[in-house]
């Protein structure tokens, strides 16, 4: 192989397994993960290496013991955030469908990747209260409103919503695979996919 060879190998081998971050915000049963699941299936078909951090899977395995206090999510999300810069600086696509309610928090994760050079996309599956609730899909909401849970993001606990997420979908006024689709277009955009 001629040295151009070689270069021209390695920069499309560069390009192909870039990793990064795409944290996804917005409240309960706004259909984070579903368009997660929706873009791995995408990404893997093209080849990338992916993994979807699942905020309640790491609830259960990797913060275990934390509760729903404001300190307790931070640590959550800064855990969470820690393992997604890790995938993502070893050329993996980390999907990350995490609430993650404060805006400092989510914050810290993005500077936390600016500082190690690693990829981070903010992006807010921005479904309003009033859709989240009739999807219930854990039957967060209904708890709620019978007074068994408290806490709940977005209806009795914040929700800071990104001010300027690199993307922001309207999942409820489109299709899940419309809305996989709007992020794989802003992952190629960024020379990401």
């Amino acid at each position: 192989m001629t040295d151009s060879q070689n270069s021209d190998q390695e920069t499309s081998m560069s390009v192909t397994e870039a990793g990064a971050t795409i944290w996804l915000t917005g409240l309960p049963s706004a259909g984070k993960t579903t368009i997660a699941y929706e873009l791995a299936g995408r990404l893997r078909a093209a080849g990338h290496r992916v993994e979807v951090l699942d905020g309640d899977e790491i609830r259960e395995f990797l913060s275990a013991g934390l509760g729903f206090s404001r300190e307790d999510r931070h640590t959550n999300v800064q855990r969470i955030g820690f393992v997604a810069e890790l995938l993502a600086a070893n050329g993996v696509k980390a999907l990350v469908p995490v609430i993650a309610p404060y805006a400092d928090s989510r914050e810290a994760v993005r500077k936390r990747h600016q500082s190690e050079g690693t990829a981070y996309l903010e992006v807010h599956v921005a479904t309003p209260v009033e859709v989240c609730s009739v999807r219930d899909v854990k039957g967060l909401y209904a708890k709620q409103a019978a007074g068994e849970i408290s806490g709940l993001t977005g209806v009795d606990d914040p929700y800071e919503a990104p001010e300027s997420p690199d993307l922001r979908i309207e999942s409820h006024t489109q299709t899940v695979q419309e809305s996989a689709a709007a992020l794989l277009a802003l992952l190629t955009e960024r020379g990401l996919a």
